[in-house]
């Protein structure tokens, strides 16, 4: 029970993380200067900016008395504060703990100034929803590792974490502005056209460096040696069903910008969107499904061991 306690909160803290860091991302790559400055198309962007934040912070501090608990060997309900004192002075863990919790107040605080400093408080969120993403690392397998190696899984684990969520961000910005309801339309569909090109080319960027830093993950943790031994495994089950779920998204992304955007394009010509706009809804409700069960997997991958 308190394995599964311990998986969900990893999850949660992955998929709030991540939206913080890609959606923030998304208002500086995507959105043009002018763009940026009309409150309308930022606020549709940005409005869940300080939930997240908050959300960040609670589910933080519960991982953290999960954690102590599951160290002592007790009930959660039993952590005192002394207990909960020493695993954060102590650990590597409660260290990176730290950093995460001084990363979210300060994004907190930048989330509640987009609509007045769209540009500024969006890099803050970007740069310090990374900094508490990363610290994420240390509570999975590259946080066991020692010495050089153990430094070069963490950045490689920081750089894989960082570029999955600015293309997890694009996929939740995408659904907020062609959600129905959100006005004015034309507009903001127009921008939603404008930008699926421009992330094209950011998810290229995102889809390579995922790729590669996963290939130097799985050789650090697995080793190619181990491979076989490692599919007879949880662990190497659930990397399959993992890499399956990737190669859907790839599909899908690759549909998104080859057929589904140049649709759209042609629908805001004629103005008649609704058709186009409900396909590229459903594609990215896909995507976006099999990114949350990505990070499901990955929450319970780094609880297992990858070698029998």
């Amino acid at each position: 029970m308190a394995d599964l306690i311990l998986i969900s909160i990893r999850f949660a803290l992955f998929a709030n993380l991540m939206l913080i860091v890609g959606l923030a991302a998304f208002i500086l790559y995507a959105l043009g200067p002018a763009e940026r400055e009309e409150r309308g198309i930022v606020a549709i962007v940005a409005r869940p900016q300080a939930w997240l934040c908050g959300g960040g912070l609670a589910l933080s501090f519960s991982g953290m008395a999960v954690l102590t608990a599951n160290m002592q060997g007790i009930g959660v309900f039993a952590v005192n504060p002394a207990m909960f004192a020493q695993m954060v002075r102590d650990t590597d863990v409660g260290t990176a703990w730290l950093a995460r919790m001084a990363a979210l107040f300060i994004a907190l605080a930048a989330a509640h100034s987009v609509a007045a400093r769209p540009t500024l408080s969006a890099s803050i969120l970007a740069i310090t929803g990374s900094i508490a993403l990363t610290t994420l690392v240390w509570s999975g397998h590259a946080g066991a590792s020692e010495g050089t190696a153990g430094t070069l899984h963490r950045i490689n684990d920081a750089f894989h974490m960082i570029a999955a969520a600015v293309w997890f961000g694009a996929i939740a910005a995408f659904l907020l502005l062609t959600r129905p309801g959100a006005e004015p339309a034309s507009h903001r569909l127009a921008c939603t056209a404008r930008s699926l090109d421009q992330f094209a080319r950011v998810g290229t960027i995102c889809v390579l460096i995922i790729v590669a830093t996963g290939l130097v993950n799985s050789q650090m943790i697995v080793g190619v040696q181990n491979i076989s031994r490692s599919l007879s495994t949880p662990y190497g089950q659930l990397l399959i069903a993992k890499l399956g779920l990737f190669a859907l998204m790839l599909a899908l992304a690759a549909a998104n910008r080859w057929r589904l955007t140049p649709e759209l394009k042609v629908a805001l010509d004629v103005a008649d969107p609704g058709t186009a706009i409900r396909a590229i809804r459903k594609s990215l409700i896909l995507e976006g499904i099999s990114a949350v069960l990505i990070l499901a997997l990955v929450a319970w991958l780094g609880t297992l061991e990858p070698v029998p």
